[in-house]
């Protein structure tokens, strides 16, 4: 693990057992106790995720806004210094280059929070269309902690310990300089679990005080095999498996993070407009195994009458109910909602359903 990346909290995971695995280039905690402890945890109250591996993209100048709305599919004319929205990096073929949430902290000045393992590659991406534009893109993921507390009870817990109302607030609002536990954070709404509460955004080294005084709140550490299950539970996707370069939007079940009917073009717009207006090839759906096995990334999906239509993406035993279940990209042609199909798992074919992408763990 020495020669991996590591948050500002590596050595607390040491201290705690996690079992530590590579992810991204980073030494991440897989588990805490047991995935499944740590799923119910969220769950049923709160669970805490150091997501500190993830990277930050800042852009600012006097052409800010737009390069942010070249680059990026959502309409970014719609964000405020207090509502950020998820949105996607395409390439000049509609595909997934990354999916991230951009914040606007003010005027000409953004933040963008992309996925770990794309930080490099994104950063790279935008800096080379900055070229055409008034304006300086900097990669300042070192300066930055992040921690994500979600759960039922993570509304309360967080309330307990800053002066604003925060009752009110709804996914994607944020809000700036707050200060929780005497360090100053940027507090959103939002998360990848399916379940309520905030992601904290702060200096990197106000990172363990932070963690350390939530986790005095009865809140559950939890690690990347809890996020796994609970963001597959939410059908939310993974980037590198549910969306990728070879997938766009649509393809993969994110069509909201594009706004088409903006004037101003973005990279990728022609072909997102061909595939609104005329149908994308594939589509991504909730799997539901109806017999016996589990669903793994690349594993073949089949029509009842045998023919290879699709492949599954994402797969694993939900902790909630204890059914399998997946996700996974097929011809659009064969979607309907209910329909059985089945999948290839080694040498079985294990029968399974079409179900919604929010609703596969039911």
């Amino acid at each position: 693990m020495e020669n991996l990346k590591q948050t500002p909290l590596y050595q607390h995971y040491v201290d705690a057992g996690a079992k530590i695995v590579e992810f991204g280039g980073w030494a991440m905690p897989v588990q805490f106790s047991s995935i499944k402890e740590e799923h119910n945890a969220v769950r049923s109250k709160a669970g805490l995720f150091d997501v500190s591996h993830m990277g930050e993209i800042l852009v600012e100048g006097a052409q800010a806004d737009e390069l942010v709305q070249y680059v990026l599919t959502n309409d970014t004319s719609l964000l405020t210094t207090e509502n950020a929205h998820y949105t996607t990096l395409c390439n000049e073929k509609g595909g997934v280059i990354d999916d991230l949430v951009a914040y606007k902290l003010e005027d000409k000045k953004y933040l963008l929070v992309v996925n770990a393992a794309n930080t490099e590659k994104d950063f790279n991406w935008i800096q080379t269309h900055a070229k055409q534009f008034d304006v300086n893109v900097e990669n300042v993921s070192e300066q930055y902690g992040q921690l994500a507390i979600q759960g039922p009870n993570a509304r309360e817990i967080v309330q307990k310990h800053v002066t604003e109302d925060i009752s009110q607030m709804k996914m994607f609002e944020f809000k700036q300089n707050i200060e929780l536990f005497g360090k100053t954070v940027i507090l959103s709404q939002s998360g990848y679990t399916g379940e309520d509460g905030f992601e904290i955004y702060c200096r990197a080294e106000d990172t363990p005080a932070i963690w350390e005084a939530l986790l005095k709140e009865n809140v559950t550490p939890c690690g990347l095999g809890a996020r796994d299950t609970l963001r597959l539970e939410a059908g939310l996707p993974l980037h590198g498996q549910d969306l990728s370069e070879d997938i766009t939007p649509y393809e993969g079940g994110i069509a909201f993070a594009v706004k088409l009917l903006i004037e101003a073009d973005f990279i990728g717009k022609a072909v997102l407009k061909d595939q609104k207006e005329n149908g994308a090839p594939r589509r991504t759906v909730g799997l539901k195994v109806t017999g016996k096995g589990i669903p793994r990334t690349g594993y073949t999906i089949l029509n009842a009458d045998g023919k290879e239509i699709g492949v599954v993406t994402s797969g694993t035993q939900s902790p909630s109910s204890g059914h399998s279940i997946g996700l996974g990209i097929i011809e659009r042609t064969e979607f309907e909602m209910g329909k059985e199909l089945i999948i290839q798992v080694r040498k079985r074919q294990v029968p399974a359903q079409i179900v919604k992408k929010n609703q596969i763990e039911k």
